[in-house]
């Protein structure tokens, strides 16, 4: 048998973050879609493009605060 770490709290707190994260972070693009929407098509394409990836940015330290404990 192998012997595994017990879980710890910053695996069910780093979830909680990052849904929150996503929800934080749809509400203040969505916020922005009476302005985005008037602009020309391909602007609005770069924006959603930009935006729908840029959120990704603070997950790794997250994950990595998950996993080991700490942020670097």
């Amino acid at each position: 048998m192998m012997d595994h770490e017990a879980p710890t709290w910053r695996k069910p707190a780093g979830a909680l973050l990052i849904i929150a994260l996503i929800v934080v972070w749809c509400v203040l693009v969505a916020s922005l879609s009476g302005t985005v929407g008037g602009w020309a098509w391909p602007l609005q394409a770069a924006f959603y493009l930009v935006t729908g990836i840029i959120w990704i940015a603070p997950l790794k330290p997250l994950l990595r605060w998950m996993e080991l404990g700490r942020w670097r």
